[in-house]
C-alpha cells in the first residue's frame, strides 16, 4: 500500500509575517475547495439575488423570470459536475520503468471513471516530490456518457535530481461543467513509487588489461590439450596425440601438422565500493542523494563495474570489509550488471567499528594475487592511504578512484594508479588515467 504524503512542516522556525502569508495563502485555498462556484458562478448568483431584489421592488415579473432562469441554470450546471462522476481508478505507467538521474521519463496517467452522466473537461495536477522536477499540469479531457467506463489518458516529462524511492501522486482533478460556472477538486488514486537509479557513465575500455570485448574468455597462454578447435596448426612432435592432426594443413605443408590449443581462462576482476562513512558526511547515512561524494562513488563503483564486464571479466563487488554487495557477475552478464544498478539505487553509507582501516579487504587479498583492483572510495586519511599502500601488490592493475582533494594524500598512495574525481563527468578521464599503461599516475588535470 502507497504510504501517506507527509505532513506539512510546522511554521515554528518562520518568521511571522512569514507564518501570516501562509495562513492567509492556505485559508484562501481552504476557502476556494470549500466554495464551489467559479467566479462566472459567483457573478451569477449575484446577479440572481440582485434580480430577485429588483423585481420585488419594481415589480417586473421579467426580472423574476430571468432570476429563476438563471439559477435553474446554476442548479444543473452542479448537478452536472457533481454527480458527472461516480467512481474513478487511476493507474500510472513509467518508461522507462528505472529512470537513472538526469535522464527524462515519460509518465502516462491513465484514469478510468464509470458514471451514467457525462463529464465535462477541467484541470489536472501530479503531486510530485521535491526530487523530481516535471511539468505535471494540463487540460483534462471529458468523459463521455458510458456506463461501461471511459478512459483517458495524460502524459508529462519528469527528471530526476536524486536515485533513490520517490513517490508521484495522487491526481487531483478541477472539473468546471461547460459554461464555467461550477467546479469540483477532486483527489482521484494513490501515489506510486517510482525508482530512480543512479548515474552509469560510459567508460572506456582498458588497454593492455581487458580481456576479449564483449565476451566471458580471454586466451593467456599457448600449451597442449584440450581448448577450442578452431586455432593455428603447429607442426607434429613426439607424443602428440595422431587425433591432433590437421590433415588439411598437413596437406599445405607436405609435413605432418596438429592443431595447437590455447588454454582459456576468464580472467577476473574486483571493484571494492567502500561505504564506510568515516569517508563521507554522516548524512550519507540516513538517505540517498545527501551526500554529493557518496553519491559519486555510488556512480563510478557502477561504472567500473559495468565496463570490465563489457571486457570479459568477471567482477567481484565487495565493501571495504571484504563482505560481498552482490554476488560476482561473469563477464558479459549486463542483465547482471542492470540489477547491480537497481540494488545500488537505495544504498547508503554504513557506520564502522572501531579498527584498521581496509582490514577486511586486507584479508579477503592476503596471501594471493588477484586480477585489477578497483578501490572506490571518499576522503581518505594518511592512514587510510598507509594501510593501502600494503594492498597494491597483490593485485597487477591496483586502481584507486577517491573524491579526495589532497594531493600529498594521493602521493602517499604509493604503488596505486590513483586519481580524484569530483564530478560525475570526469569519470571516463580518471578511468583512461588510471588504467593507462603509461605507468601510475595521480590525479587529472
Amino acid at each position: 500500500m502507497a504510504e501517506t504524503p507527509a505532513a506539512s512542516q510546522p511554521f515554528s522556525n518562520a518568521s511571522p509575517a512569514a507564518c501570516r502569508f501562509r495562513w492567509l495563502h492556505g485559508r484562501d485555498l481552504s476557502m476556494r475547495r470549500f466554495w464551489p462556484l467559479t467566479v462566472r458562478g459567483s457573478g451569477a448568483l449575484v446577479l440572481v439575488v440582485a434580480f430577485l431584489v429588483a423585481a420585488n421592488e419594481l415589480g417586473l415579473i421579467e426580472l423574476l423570470a430571468f432570476a429563476v432562469l438563471l439559477l435553474a441554470l446554476l442548479v444543473l450546471a452542479a448537478l452536472s459536475v457533481w454527480l458527472g462522476r461516480r467512481r474513478a481508478s487511476v493507474t500510472r505507467m513509467l518508461y522507462p520503468d528505472v529512470p537513472s538521474i538526469g535522464s527524462d521519463a515519460t509518465v502516462t496517467v491513465r484514469v478510468t471513471a464509470q458514471s451514467s452522466w457525462p463529464a465535462s473537461s477541467g484541470t489536472w495536477s501530479d503531486a510530485l516530490p521535491r526530487d523530481i522536477t516535471a511539468d505535471a499540469t494540463g487540460v483534462f479531457p471529458a468523459f463521455t456518457s458510458r456506463r461501461d467506463g471511459r478512459h483517458a489518458e495524460v502524459t508529462y516529462e519528469l527528471n530526476a535530481v536524486h536515485r533513490g524511492i520517490h513517490w508521484i501522486g495522487p491526481l487531483r482533478l478541477a472539473v468546471t461543467d461547460t459554461f464555467g460556472l461550477v467546479r469540483r477538486q477532486q483527489t482521484l488514486g494513490e501515489r506510486t513509487k517510482i525508482v530512480v537509479a543512479p548515474t552509469v557513465v560510459e567508460l572506456g575500455p582498458t588497454p593492455g588489461f581487458s580481456g576479449d570485448s564483449g565476451g566471458t574468455l580471454s586466451p593467456l597462454t599457448t600449451q597442449r590439450g584440450q581448448g577450442a578447435d578452431n586455432l593455428i596448426a603447429r607442426p607434429y612432435a613426439s607424443g602428440d596425440s595422431m587425433r591432433r592432426i590437421h590433415w588439411r594443413a598437413s596437406a599445405h605443408r607436405d609435413q605432418l601438422m596438429v592443431r595447437e590449443e590455447e588454454q582459456e581462462s576468464t580472467p577476473e576482476a574486483t571493484v571494492v565500493c567502500d561505504r564506510a562513512v568515516t569517508r563521507f558526511e554522516p548524512v550519507a547515512m540516513d538517505a540517498t542523494g545527501t551526500d554529493p561524494d557518496f553519491e559519486l562513488v555510488i556512480s563510478a563503483t557502477l561504472s567500473v563495474t559495468a565496463r570490465l564486464v563489457r571486457d570479459g571479466y568477471t567482477v567481484a563487488v565487495i565493501d571495504s570489509d571484504g563482505s560481498p554487495l552482490c554476488a560476482p557477475i561473469a563477464g558479459g552478464d549486463t542483465a547482471a550488471v542492470e540489477e547491480l544498478v537497481l540494488d545500488f539505487a537505495t544504498i547508503t553509507a554504513r557506520s564502522v567499528r572501531a579498527g584498521a582501516p581496509f582490514a577486511g579487504l586486507a584479508q579477503e587479498v592476503a596471501g594471493r594475487t588477484i586480477g585489477p583492483l578497483v578501490v572506490v572510495t571518499g576522503a581518505l586519511t594518511p592512514v587510510d592511504t598507509a594501510a593501502l599502500v600494503a594492498l597494491a601488490g597483490h593485485s597487477h592493475l591496483p586502481a584507486l578512484i577517491t573524491t579526495t582533494r589532497n594531493r600529498e594524500t594521493l602521493l602517499a598512495a604509493s604503488g596505486w594508479r590513483a586519481v580524484t574525481v569530483s564530478e560525475d563527468s570526469e569519470l571516463d578521464e580518471a578511468w583512461r588515467t588510471a588504467t593507462s599503461t603509461a605507468g601510475v599516475a595521480y590525479g587529472i588535470g
